[in-house]
């Protein structure tokens, strides 16, 4: 399954949207890397080679049904290109998904998201707040008011617009998973909503996966963790960035 989604930049990030939702199982098909090399025209077929080279990275080989979908709004617009450029070397097993993602959305079949965030997916967030960031640290530790007890010289404090829920709320004093009930009222005390893009970061991303898991239980299958957490996070981003009591 291939998303093959283009937009003009000034619109729509293609390959953003697809890290935030696809279709599970899907890998991005990019039209900007899989073209021939002539200027100024934009999206000649390439090399047989390359888009061979290309499309076995994607995992495709001969015998593969490939399946191609895009996110337009109009429900279907670069899939039929990426449909054509593996007909035209020859790929005989190929289909359209009908209606493409907007209405495979509508129909209530699931999307999917990659599961980590890198520094610079988590900086840009800051500005656009396009997905909820919750912290799973202890609250001293988010808020700045408690030292960092570990090494790597690392202060306390907080990712700009991060909520804090420390791991343990999600876990009863005998050390089982809160109910469903109990899980979604932490949630909604804090209001996040699980129906939009999370992220969870922690320490060194061990304990963030405790809030992936806990909306896993919810039914949310997508929550992304930020790997590096406020161990790169501190060392990496600008003073600004850096929220502490």
């Amino acid at each position: 399954i291939l998303d093959a989604s283009w937009y003009p930049p000034q619109e729509r990030n293609a390959r953003q949207e697809f890290k935030e939702r696809h279709i599970p199982g899907a890998s991005f098909f990019d039209i900007e890397e899989c073209r021939g090399p002539v200027p100024p025209y934009d999206f000649m077929l390439p090399s047989e080679s390359h888009f061979a080279d290309y499309v076995g990275r994607l995992g495709v080989s001969n015998d593969t049904h490939v399946v191609v979908y895009d996110g337009d709004e109009l429900g279907t617009f670069y899939a039929p290109r990426a449909w054509w450029m593996f007909r035209a070397f020859g790929h005989k097993e190929v289909s359209v998904l009908n209606g493409g993602f907007k209405n495979w959305v509508k129909e209530g079949a699931p999307g999917t998201a990659e599961k980590m965030k890198t520094f610079e997916e988590m900086i840009q967030n800051v500005g656009s707040l396009r997905f909820q960031v919750v912290d799973s640290r202890p609250e001293g530790r988010f808020r700045g008011t408690e030292l960092d007890q570990g090494n790597g010289g690392l202060e306390s404090g907080h990712i700009p617009g991060s909520v804090n829920i420390p791991f343990r709320s999600f876990l009863t004093e005998t050390g089982h998973e809160k109910s469903i009930e109990e899980i979604q009222q932490i949630f909604r005390e804090k209001k996040v909503d699980l129906s939009k893009p999370l992220t969870a970061t922690c320490r060194k991303g061990v304990t963030a996966c405790h809030i992936a898991l806990a909306a896993y239980l919810c039914g949310k299958r997508d929550v992304a963790v930020y790997d590096g957490s406020w161990s790169e996070w501190f060392h990496r981003a600008p003073p600004r960035y850096k929220v502490s009591e």
